[in-house]
């Protein structure tokens, strides 16, 4: 990321020092890009996310209240009744006697012991490939759940569950399927799970606090459950929270994490619901926005991918529902985010971005045969994300 210079961050501070912070100033602020210095940028996403009020006394108390509920889902959904050996300020019945694991009632603990593994597998298999070319998700968290983690307890961990379950890793039926890849080609997964270092009892890798952020999402929204790629709305929410250099909230990256992508699935949630596809909130009008957009500011090169029959679909399914977290590197995407998160129209911004991200290969793709443009829209070529910013800011002001 550029530097920022200190009178930036000072109006950063000012905005955020106020006993009630002024939204549409924060935003405007934020769009420009959020330094990482003193934890702003953690603190900001907080704010825009709406996990934290504007009204600053009430943070503490709202944190403390939202992160011991927080613990209160571990204990109900990760600890699993009948299966922790220890009762430590956790009520377990004994399930055995009642239930069983060939109980075929429908309502049977162990069966849906069984269902919520066959989503975790899901899960384990796409939070190990999180960021594959960076080492930040394998490494060992500063801040292991001691909840979950504690020698006194033989509770499952979650990391067990996976090598215990017998289950074969069947990809859930949830799973979207068509032509919109979601893996890009940039981000290739190791061949192997065995090449991943084992880590000692005691300590857990990042990617397994991202793994129970999203096994309790999908507990606690069984609507929706788990959608392959919410891996990657997760992941960048939670690199930043866990690398906050204010060691108090670094501590509660997980918790927090938890609350801020629970809020930002609730804003882009009918993206990752398949039946809702058609529907004014789903993706496929949201796909097409794209193209009714650029036709009014570049009608020659919507003209040009019509005639190619290149459906937004194509692409801008995976911008769209990713909100572009697998086109770019992960410190780009977080920049990008910056100006999402402060668009107070909640991702109109993010049409802007794809546009002015096929404006600026236009040449290319005018130019280019059907194979050579899917190959471009698949795999952007541009990386200077501010370069993309600043033309779908001025597509915004040539409105």
């Amino acid at each position: 990321a550029r530097g920022f210079a200190p009178l930036r961050i000072a109006d950063f501070q000012e905005v955020l020092g106020e006993p009630t912070v002024a939204l549409s100033k924060l935003r405007e602020l934020c769009f420009s890009g959020i330094p990482f210095d003193g934890g702003l940028r953690c603190l900001c996403w907080k704010i825009l996310l709406n996990y934290l009020p504007l009204e600053k006394a009430l943070w503490s108390s709202l944190l403390k209240k939202q992160r011991d509920l927080y613990s209160q889902f571990l204990k109900e959904m990760i600890i699993q009744p009948g299966i922790a050996k220890a009762n430590l300020g956790v009520s377990r019945e004994d399930v055995t006697l009642e239930d069983h694991p060939l109980n075929p009632n429908p309502d049977s603990r162990w069966n849906t012991y069984f269902k919520d593994n066959e989503v975790l597998l899901q899960i384990d298999k796409d939070v190990r490939r999180l960021y594959p070319d960076m080492a930040f998700f394998q490494r060992p968290t500063d801040y292991p759940c001691l909840l979950i983690l504690d020698p006194q307890n033989e509770f499952e961990t979650l990391r067990r569950r996976v090598e215990q379950t017998t289950l074969k890793s069947q990809t859930v039926a949830r799973n979207r399927s068509g032509v919109t890849n979601v893996s890009s080609p940039l981000k290739s997964a190791p061949s192997s799970l065995s090449e991943y270092e084992v880590l000692p009892n005691g300590c857990e890798a990042h990617w397994e606090v991202v793994e129970r952020i999203l096994f309790i999402y999908a507990k606690l929204n069984p609507g929706i459950a788990y959608v392959q790629g919410m891996n990657e709305i997760v992941g960048p929410l939670y690199y930043t929270f866990a690398t906050d250099p204010n060691s108090e909230w670094k501590e509660h990256a997980e918790a927090d994490t938890f609350f801020c992508f629970t809020n930002l699935m609730a804003e882009i949630r009918d993206n990752f619901i398949k039946s809702l596809d058609d529907s004014q909130c789903g993706i496929t009008y949201k796909m097409e926005k794209v193209y009714s957009t650029l036709k009014e500011k570049d009608v020659e090169l919507y003209l040009k991918l019509q005639e190619q029959n290149i459906k937004p679909q194509f692409f801008a399914f995976r911008w769209l529902t990713l909100l572009l977290s697998q086109e770019f590197l992960l410190p780009d995407v977080i920049r990008i985010w910056d100006s999402l998160f402060a668009d107070d129209k909640r991702f109109d911004f993010l049409l802007l971005v794809c546009c002015a991200m096929l404006t600026l290969i236009r040449d290319q793709l005018l130019e280019g045969d059907f194979t050579l443009n899917m190959r471009l829209l698949q795999d952007y070529p541009i990386s200077d994300v501010h370069l993309i910013l600043k033309k779908a800011k001025e597509l915004q002001d040539s409105k």
